[in-house]
């Protein structure tokens, strides 16, 4: 490991996010820096440091010609592709903050956080994106140049749309480095509340580089690595580990086409290394359930001795548990079962990352089980975002892992997470009221997280603010029991409620496939709308939800429900861009419909 090291750029030598991009191309000018699908030739294409090094330059000398200063806000709504880091990188270089936005967040959000942070420059990706706005363009004052990286048709009074390829100049004289000091701000990111308007927290340079420099002595990350990224880079988790760590080493990044096509691009890029969220985790775990229902029991039988070998491998490997004697049936397990489905990941995986959200035990189970290096981390946008992470050889998936070397952590009043350290925030753009509020005269931030430390692995254990206090004054904590619940592949989203009331309900998106089977099950016609109100479903999908919550206490379990088929998305505002439940508008959304749950009582 300490060989495939060797190309590493630590932090203090880089200096800013722009000098890390530059002793890159210094470095190791000729290796793959990026690797990227052209829709045109149908082909993947591979760029090196030094071909991304005169792009960069060239969008320097463009931005040069802008009327921007040291500072100035400028913002970024693509979806990942090598032009992203492209216009991050020169950006940085010339002393601009950049603002990422998510590329399917509402034309709302995006025009309010393009004015709170006084953008003066935006980058689009295209037709869709520039319609997208249109609604809120007379909201859009602060911005005094849009560009579009795709070419498109430019309304005779938007003078201030420009296509990219007009805008470049042909060639530049050389990266810039007006890029500031280690402490300077380099960007400001946005977190999509579940509650009120985005925050948007302010992070520089050196809070990022510590941030990637601390997590590659727990996630080994090396240049001959190749990622394939997915994650919108607009999200930190993202940003920081699938672009500014690969960068500090060297490594190669391939930029996945869409979710639609991430099994396919698996299977054409075969990375060594994926991150991810839990959700996409749980939609292949749920799609391995719902195919092995389909299957016969000696099948289901294979596999569950498969996953229970490999966890039994991986506990004596982590020396957790002695040696098994049926560790000698891994090699037909592993051919028969284990290896077909890691062979669906492109068959290199050496390692996958899990952030964002909690991931559920059983399915860090399933998967470490067939011989997936699983590793869980946990952090937040205002740390950078890493807090903590599983080193490979002490990976207890219960937990999220040891705090990073360079951060301070303790459990404060009320079981809270707190911690401190150089990849923690400076504060909240332009919000002095929201920054006292989660970071005190101490410089510990709140992470608003209930945990407790055991061996040096933090557990998260619930959340402060999301806690359900029935009228008995039993305290439930919803997102666990969320968790456990859409473990079933009938239930896609699931949102309990039961506030102030005398027992819980869920309001739930069933899987439109698996519905068609559970309602034919039933002797009901699957489309009918009345069948989803149906009262014979509602007891079948209690009696489910009783299941997936048997190891819960008696008062936290569901009483009544009621179903949709119709998902949660960014565009109805049921979600945050971030996939996090806005539970106080889907409470809204289904208020008369939970009423209905409560009739009587």
């Amino acid at each position: 490991m300490a060989e495939r090291m060797t190309d590493k750029i630590p932090a203090d030598e880089a200096g800013t996010l722009a000098g890390l991009f530059r002793k890159r191309v210094s470095k190791t000018p000729n290796s793959v820096a990026y690797r990227q699908y052209n829709e045109s030739s149908g082909q993947w294409n591979d760029s090196s440091w030094a071909d991304m090094g005169i792009e960069v330059a060239r969008w320097q000398s463009a931005l040069a010609n802008e009327d921007l200063q040291p500072g100035d806000r400028v913002a970024i709504l693509l979806r990942n592709c090598k032009e992203w880091v492209i216009f991050d990188q020169a950006a940085l270089g010339s002393g601009l903050v950049v603002v990422p936005l998510y590329t399917d967040d509402r034309a709302e959000n995006s025009a309010y956080i393009l004015n709170h942070a006084g953008a003066k420059l935006l980058l689009l990706q295209g037709a869709e994106q520039w319609e997208r706005l249109l609604p809120v363009r007379d909201q859009l004052g602060t911005l005094s140049r849009i560009l579009t990286l795709e070419t498109i048709t430019a309304p005779a009074d938007e003078t201030r749309l420009r296509s990219v390829a007009d805008w470049l100049p042909e060639d530049a004289d050389g990266l810039r480095n007006a890029d500031g000091a280690p402490d300077d701000l380099a960007t400001i990111v946005y977190t999509s509340g579940t509650t009120g308007r985005p925050k948007g927290v302010m992070l520089s340079h050196r809070n990022i580089l510590a941030n990637a420099d601390s997590a590659l002595e727990i996630v080994h990350v090396h240049g001959g690595d190749l990622l394939l990224s997915f994650l919108p880079l607009s999200h930190t988790f993202e940003r920081t580990v699938g672009y500014y760590i690969p960068m500090m080493v060297g490594a190669t990044v391939a930029y996945a086409r869409s979710i639609p096509e991430l099994g396919e691009d698996l299977l054409n890029i075969k990375p060594t290394i994926l991150i991810s969220v839990p959700r996409i985790y749980e939609r292949v775990y749920n799609k391995i359930q719902a195919g092995l229902a389909e299957k016969s029991p000696l099948a289901t039988k294979l596999f569950n001795l498969a996953v229970d070998t490999g966890w039994k491998r991986f506990l004596h490997q982590q020396g957790r548990s002695g040696w098994h004697p049926g560790f000698l049936l891994w090699p037909l397990l592993d051919k028969l079962v284990a290896g077909k489905i890691m062979a669906k990941l492109g068959g290199r995986m050496r390692l996958a990352a899990s952030g964002g959200a909690p991931l559920p035990t059983p399915i860090a189970r399933v998967f470490i089980g067939l011989g997936l290096n699983l590793v869980q981390g946990y952090g937040l946008t205002e740390t950078s975002p890493i807090i903590s992470a599983n080193p490979e050889d002490d990976n207890d998936p219960a937990s999220v892992g040891v705090p990073l070397s360079n951060l301070e952590v303790k459990v404060g009043e009320d079981d809270e997470l707190l911690t401190r350290g150089p990849c923690v925030m400076p504060g909240y753009w332009d919000n002095p009221e929201a920054t006292r509020d989660m970071i005190d005269d101490d410089g510990w931030l709140h992470t608003g997280d209930k945990a407790r430390i055991e061996n040096n692995h933090i557990y998260i254990t619930g959340r402060l603010k999301e806690i359900i206090v029935l009228a008995n004054g039993e305290k439930v904590p919803p997102a666990d029991m969320e968790m456990a619940i859409a473990l079933d592949p009938l239930f896609e989203q699931v949102m309990i409620t039961g506030e102030g009331r005398p027992y819980l309900t869920a309001a739930i998106v069933l899987n439109p496939e698996q519905w068609e089977g559970f309602a034919r099950g039933m002797g009901l016609d699957p489309v009918d709308p009345a069948s989803l109100a149906n009262e014979s479903v509602e007891q079948a999908v209690c009696t489910k939800l009783a299941g997936q919550l048997s190891e819960f206490p008696g008062y936290a379990q569901v009483h009544r429900a009621t179903c949709t088929l119709e998902p949660w998305t960014i565009e109805n505002e049921m979600i945050t861009p971030t996939l996090k439940l806005k539970r106080n508008r889907i409470q809204e959304h289904f208020s008369d419909a939970i009423d209905k749950l409560y009739e009587g009582h």
